[in-house]
C-alpha cells in the first residue's frame, strides 16, 4: 500500500485497528496475561524478546489478515524488527492490508491539575523520519485525563496537538490520546471539557491535512460525533481502558463513526500454550466480535 492507499484503509476500512504497543512499563503485566511468568525471562532485552515472539505470531495468524484489522500501532522494537520469516514487521503488515503506526511517546509526568502531560520527545523528528523510510503511516501518543479541571484538560488536548503538529509536518498522521481515566468521578463532565478543547485546538491544523484521535469510550453516546464528522479528523478509534472485551464492545457499538483500537480488550483470551489452531481460532473471535462493535453491530 502507498500512502494514498493507507489514507483511504483508514477512512474507510471497516475493522478497528490493533494496539501492540505496550512500551517497558506494562510489557510484564501483558505477558503474565499471556502465560509467561517472570522467572521466564531474565533483563529488558529476554522480556522484549518475549513480547515480540507473542506479536510476531499475532501478526503471523491468518486471521489478523482476515481484512477486519484495518490497522495496528506497534512500538518502537517491533517496528524495527522481523517476523517469524524474517520479514519487517511494517512490510508485513502493509502486504495484508494493515496500515502500520509507531507509538512515539516516552511516557508521562506526574499528574498536575488533574492530568498527566507527556515527557519531552527530543527525538520525534528522527523516529518519523526512521518510521517514514520504513513504511510506516502515522503515530501514536498518550497522556491521561483523571479530572474535570479545565486548565488540565486544555494543556493535554494542546500538548497532544503540538505534537500532532510536529508529526504532520514530517509527512506522518498522527493518533492523538488523552485517555480519559474510567475511573473518574465525574468523566462526563471531563469528556465535555475534552470535546470542547480539542474543536477548539483542531483549528490549528493545517488545511488539507488530518489528525487522528484516540479517545476513551464517552459516558455519553454518540458525544463525539461533531470530531467523527470534523473534515480535519481521518478518524475516531476508541481505547477499552478498564472494560472486558464484552462491555467495550457494548459501549463502543453505541457511538456512531467511532472504532475500536483495543489492546488488552483484544489479547485477553491469547495464551502462550495454546497450539497454532487454538491461537488463531481464539484470535479470530475476538477480532470479529470488536470489528463487528467497530461497524455499530455488537455481538450478543
Amino acid at each position: 500500500m502507498n500512502f494514498d492507499q493507507m489514507i483511504a484503509r483508514i477512512r474507510d476500512g471497516e475493522g478497528f485497528i490493533a494496539a501492540l504497543d505496550q512500551s517497558g512499563g506494562s510489557t510484564p503485566k501483558a505477558l503474565r496475561a499471556y502465560g509467561v511468568e517472570d522467572s521466564a525471562w531474565s533483563g529488558d532485552e529476554e522480556m522484549f524478546a518475549k513480547i515480540h515472539e507473542m506479536r510476531c505470531r499475532i501478526v503471523d495468524a491468518p486471521s489478523f489478515g482476515n481484512g477486519r484489522v484495518i490497522g495496528a500501532i506497534l512500538f518502537e522494537r517491533t517496528m524495527e524488527g522481523t517476523n517469524r520469516e524474517g520479514k519487517p514487521i511494517p512490510q508485513e503488515l502493509a502486504e495484508r492490508g494493515v496500515v502500520p503506526f509507531l507509538k512515539v511517546d516516552k511516557g508521562m509526568h506526574e499528574a498536575a491539575n488533574g492530568a498527566q502531560l507527556m515527557k519531552d520527545i527530543p527525538d520525534l523528528d528522527a523516529q518519523c523520519a526512521r518510521a517514514k523510510e520504513l513504511g510506516v503511516f502515522g503515530t501514536k501518543m498518550r497522556s491521561v485525563v483523571a479530572e474535570p479541571n479545565p486548565q488540565g484538560v486544555r494543556d493535554a488536548v494542546r500538548q497532544q496537538m503540538d505534537f500532532g503538529l510536529q508529526i504532520l509536518g514530517n509527512g506522518l498522521v498522527p493518533i492523538l490520546e488523552p485517555e480519559v481515566d474510567l475511573k473518574s468521578a465525574n468523566r462526563a463532565e471531563t469528556e465535555r471539557l475534552l470535546l470542547a478543547a480539542f474543536l477548539e485546538e483542531l483549528e490549528r491544523v493545517p488545511e488539507g491535512q488530518q489528525v487522528m484521535l484516540k479517545l476513551t469510550i464517552p459516558a455519553e453516546a454518540n458525544l463525539y460525533k461533531p470530531l467523527v464528522d470534523h473534515p480535519k479528523v481521518l478518524r475516531v478509534v476508541a481505547l477499552s481502558g478498564g472494560y472486558s472485551r464484552e462491555d467495550a464492545c457494548r459501549e463502543l457499538a453505541k457511538n456512531d463513526g467511532m472504532i475500536a483500537s483495543f489492546s488488552r480488550a483484544l489479547l485477553e483470551v491469547l495464551r502462550a500454550d495454546m497450539d497454532d489452531t487454538q491461537f488463531d481460532t481464539a484470535l479470530g473471535e475476538a477480532i470479529d466480535q470488536i470489528a463487528d462493535a467497530s461497524c455499530g453491530r455488537p455481538t450478543a
